[in-house]
């Protein structure tokens, strides 16, 4: 978690700092729909290492975006989900989707 003094002063660099890896973005989009397992994550982001989901994942719970349940179970399951300002980054998501539909489709009408 960045200290106060750390902090950007610009908005847009907060949140950059924050969600700025393609990984992060992609890890909310998944969460964004459930809970997911770290498995599951690992498996579905096909070209992400083990060490860079790890470190990802701890980042944002250190930062309060995710949040990491424990279930007391033999072999223990972790849920990994958004935390209530993880979940304001949906309207973001929401934007880049459609700005990636519109740059699909530009391509698709050209070619």
């Amino acid at each position: 978690m960045l200290t106060k003094e750390e902090l950007p002063e610009c908005p847009v660099a907060t949140t950059v700092s924050l969600i700025g890896s393609k990984w992060k973005l992609l890890i909310i989009r998944n969460l964004l729909e459930r809970p997911w397992r770290f498995n599951e994550l690992k498996k579905d982001l096909e070209w992400i290492s083990q060490k860079v989901l790890t470190d990802s994942l701890r980042s944002m719970e250190n930062d309060g975006l995710i949040i990491r349940t424990v279930y007391p179970e033999f072999p223990p399951r972790v849920e990994y989900s958004l935390s209530e300002l993880g979940l304001t980054l949906k309207p973001i998501l929401d934007s880049m989707v459609e700005c990636g539909n519109t740059y699909k489709k530009m391509w698709e009408e050209i070619f």
